[in-house]
């Protein structure tokens, strides 16, 4: 039987060279989670520097998110943060 709904957590790196549009990347990314998921919890670690350098930068904003979703939010989540400039890694996971 397929689960429902599963829990995840999503780790994301924006640039820091994008100071006034990264918030907004951040607002972005949390109101698109917010629609599509419950139980959502934000962690904003701020400016960290990078174990290596990543496209010449060597600090990013670190935020974490957890949440509960279909397995089909996930995908469509990666696939955005793809797409979107501004952002230099991410990782989403399911949580057990």
């Amino acid at each position: 039987m397929a689960k429902i709904n599963e829990n995840y957590e999503a780790m994301v790196i924006f640039s820091t060279k994008l100071e006034d549009e990264g918030a907004a990347l951040i607002e972005k990314f949390d109101a698109m989670i917010k629609d599509n998921a419950e139980s959502v919890e934000m962690n904003n670690w701020g400016k960290r520097k990078l174990a290596y350098a990543i496209n010449y930068e060597t600090e990013g904003t670190y935020v974490l998110w957890t949440f509960t979703a279909k397995p089909e939010f996930p995908a469509e989540f990666e696939r955005v943060l793809k797409i979107t400039d501004g952002v230099i890694r991410f990782l989403v996971t399911a949580r057990q």
